[in-house]
């Protein structure tokens, strides 16, 4: 399973107050590791180089579904940037809360993005195009750095994480599309390498044991819950970035990677 590579005719100049540029050459000689099958991998990896909430639901569903075509596709944008405030300068991430009054799983939290159309050039395109229909992000304001290892949801959908640097967090105003998100926040990346704020569920898949792994994160007076999918990748991002493992054990599903 491959995925082509960010597409950026320039690089976007990077502040390196804290190391933001370097951190993004390093993304950019990312190589994700090839399929193997395997739940379980080295660390860390060598840094060479609407369809989100199903995907949510669908790892926790205890019924075998049928499996859609291997050709469904969808991205996600993992938008970084340098946060202020308690962090005082540490990596965070862009999340959404999708609209609860969506018919299906309204209420979840999700990366931006959603299912590739026949107009998009590649998962980079796809991810950028929903970032911009949902949260109002520009795909000028983003420097994309690389692509991650796709993630296979148990009814057969390609998930590609898209990882973006967004420098000027100020230039950046939140715009939420209300059809399908009901909010915008973000959070520090590092809590997905902590066992602070984390619940984790065993679950089984065609004799497959897993862990299901939630965080619990409050903004202000307002509690999120992040889990499955999303949870997942920001676990692979997390240890990609900081190049190291989670100080918990991860067993995801092999599917995942399948």
């Amino acid at each position: 399973m491959s995925t082509p590579p960010p597409s950026r005719n320039s690089p976007l100049p990077l502040p390196d107050s804290h190391g933001l540029a370097t951190l993004a050459q390093r993304l950019r000689r990312y190589k994700p590791p090839p399929p193997s099958g395997q739940a379980d991998r080295p660390w860390p990896e060598t840094l060479d180089g609407s369809e989100m909430g199903a995907s949510q639901r669908s790892e926790i569903a205890s019924e075998p579904p049928r499996r859609r075509p291997k050709s469904a596709r969808a991205a996600v944008l993992i938008c970084l940037f340098e946060g202020g405030g308690d962090g005082d300068g540490d990596l965070r991430v862009l999340l959404t809360k999708r609209a609860s009054t969506l018919s299906a799983h309204p209420g979840e939290v999700s990366l931006p993005g959603g299912k590739r159309e026949e107009g998009d050039a590649d998962d980079v395109a796809t991810a950028l195009r929903e970032a911009k229909e949902e949260i109002g992000l520009d795909p000028s304001l983003v420097e994309v750095v690389t692509v991650l290892q796709p993630f296979v949801t148990k009814i057969g959908i390609t998930v590609v994480p898209v990882v973006g640097i967004l420098a000027d967090k100020n230039a950046y105003h939140p715009a939420t599309n209300p059809a399908e998100v009901e909010a915008i926040f973000d959070v520090p990346l590092e809590m997905f390498l902590q066992d602070e704020n984390r619940r984790a569920e065993e679950r089984e898949w065609m004799g497959d044991k897993y862990l299901l792994h939630r965080f619990d994160y409050q903004a202000a007076d307002k509690k999120y819950e992040i889990f499955a999918l999303t949870a997942g990748i920001l676990i692979r991002t997390a240890s990609v970035i900081y190049q190291r493992p989670p100080a918990f054990a991860e067993r995801c599903p092999k599917f995942w990677h399948s």
